[in-house]
């Protein structure tokens, strides 16, 4: 099989950062300290084992506030994804060393929130509900914030008259999906200030896989399925470019049956996957032969 490799793919910066700072605070950590990331640094679990061999345990709780409760001492580490101020105040409280690993994009994000709600603005959120993203992103300014997830969501927003409306999003979402969603929003409020964060290697990634598509019989996605923006990539390939699209997290999850009949094969990869992941699911798919996949 021939396998077309896309790039850019894999691990973004903030990806990068957050495993760095996360190692060294393991490594570096006293004789007896515990060190505990407060749910998954980025959404890959072998990262999550990789992190757990320096030193640095997880527990992991849909909401941050609640899981603080299982910290007892030490030093936190909060994700790449972001995390409410409140959440932060309280590890302080508490007493615990507090170690901020938020992409630098997430953090640009949760700053425009602070600075628009500041200005007087109530901010529309683009995000999925139930990550934690914008939950980290709704914290900064609760009372002035409203999560929206479908384009749907849009028609039911009501606001008093005067209200001063901004748009931003969640960094991993789909390019295409969240314009189609800020340009309803523009047509219900025409006067609502728009600012598109989908971070620049989200985008990158989206837009190769796409192109690429067009010349290859499908892609592979190589992720984790808790890793909204490797959802995304397989999303992204099968809605805008008509192609078949498989997420796997490993070699082992390749199948031959899914290339039947098929020559060219891309795979891309999502930015919390560890290239070595990427690497032997390109030499699985390689190492199969044209005439079974296409007898299968």
């Amino acid at each position: 099989m021939e396998v077309v490799r896309i790039t850019p793919r894999g691990y973004c910066h903030g990806v990068v950062e957050a495993i760095r700072i996360a190692k060294r605070v393991g490594s570096d950590r006293a004789e007896g300290e515990q060190v505990t990331m407060l749910g998954y640094l980025v959404h890959n679990e072998h990262v999550t084992r990789e992190l757990e061999e320096h030193g640095v345990a997880l527990v992991d709780a849909p909401d941050r506030m609640k899981g603080l409760d299982q910290i007892k001492s030490g030093t936190v580490v909060f994700t790449a994804h972001g995390i409410s101020p409140l959440v932060v105040a309280e590890a302080e409280r508490r007493g615990l060393n507090v170690v901020d690993a938020t992409c630098s994009d997430v953090t640009r994000t949760h700053d425009l929130v602070r600075r628009l709600t500041g200005e007087g603005y109530h901010v529309v959120y683009i995000g999925k509900r139930g990550h934690p993203e914008p939950a980290g992103a709704l914290g900064v300014a609760p009372d002035a914030t409203t999560l929206v997830e479908r384009i749907e969501e849009v028609d039911d927003l009501d606001f008093p008259a005067g209200t001063r409306l901004a748009v931003t999003c969640q960094t991993t979402l789909s390019m295409w999906d969240t314009k189609t969603i800020i340009d309803r929003l523009v047509e219900r409020f025409p006067d609502i200030a728009v600012h598109n964060e989908i971070c620049l290697a989200t985008q990158q990634r989206q837009e190769a896989a796409v192109l690429a598509a067009t010349d290859v019989d499908c892609v592979v996605v190589v992720g984790s399925r808790l890793s909204s923006n490797s959802l995304r990539l397989v999303q992204v390939v099968e809605e805008r470019a008509g192609k078949p699209a498989f997420l796997v997290d490993t070699a082992a999850d390749v199948r031959p049956e899914w290339f039947a009949g098929m020559r060219r094969i891309g795979v891309t990869a999502g930015a919390s996957t560890p290239t070595q992941l990427t690497r032997a699911v390109i030499t699985s798919i390689e190492a199969l032969p044209e005439t079974s996949a296409a007898a299968v």
